[in-house]
C-alpha cells in the first residue's frame, strides 16, 4: 500500500469499527423500544436488569430535569466531540490502542447522538442493582464510550511510563 494512501485505510478501518458500534447500539435500542414499555423490566439474574428508560439528560442523567434544551447541547457537543475524534484519528490511527480508544469513544457518542436527534431522549436498558441499590441504566453506547475512555487511560499510563524509561 502506497504511503499516502495508508492513513486513509487506516482510518476507513477505525471509522468501520465505529459504525459497527453504532449499529449496534441502535439495534439494541430499536429491540427495547419494539418489546417493552417505558418503565417495564425484565430480570435476568439476581443482580441484572433488562429495562426501559429514557433518559433527557447525559450520563447519571444529569440536566435530566432541564426544560428541554440540553438535548440540542448534548447534540452538538456529541456532533463537536466526533469531529474532533475523526481528525485524532487521521493524525494517530496507526497508534493501535489510542485510536481503539477513540473509535470505542466515536461510535458510542454517535449512537446516542441518534437517540437524542431522533427521540429527544437517550434509551437505556442495562440495569445492574446489588442490596436494593441499582446503578443508573446505560446502554451499549454507553459502555463503549466507558471502555474507551479506560483504555485512553492505560493508553496514557503506557507512554509516561515508556518516556520514563527511555
Amino acid at each position: 500500500m502506497p504511503p499516502q494512501t495508508a492513513p486513509a485505510a487506516r482510518l476507513s478501518r477505525w471509522l468501520g469499527i465505529a459504525l459497527v458500534i453504532v449499529v449496534l447500539d441502535q439495534l439494541t435500542k430499536a429491540l427495547i423500544l419494539q418489546h417493552f414499555q417505558l418503565g417495564e423490566g425484565l430480570p435476568v439474574t439476581s443482580f441484572f436488569n433488562i429495562v426501559r428508560v429514557h433518559n433527557p439528560g447525559a450520563a447519571f442523567s444529569f440536566l435530566a430535569w432541564a426544560s428541554g434544551w440540553q438535548r440540542w447541547f448534548f447534540i452538538a457537543l456529541g456532533l463537536a466531540a466526533s469531529v474532533f475524534i475523526i481528525w485524532l484519528l487521521r493524525r494517530h490511527g496507526h497508534e493501535p490502542l489510542f485510536a481503539g480508544a477513540l473509535t470505542l469513544i466515536l461510535g458510542g457518542a454517535l449512537g446516542n447522538v441518534i437517540d437524542r436527534a431522533w427521540h429527544g431522549y437517550v434509551v437505556d436498558f442495562l440495569d445492574f442493582h446489588a442490596g436494593g441499590r441499582h446503578f443508573p441504566a446505560f446502554n451499549l453506547a454507553d459502555s463503549a464510550i466507558t471502555l474507551g475512555a479506560i483504555l485512553l487511560i492505560l493508553d496514557e499510563i503506557r507512554r509516561v511510563r515508556r518516556e520514563r524509561a527511555g
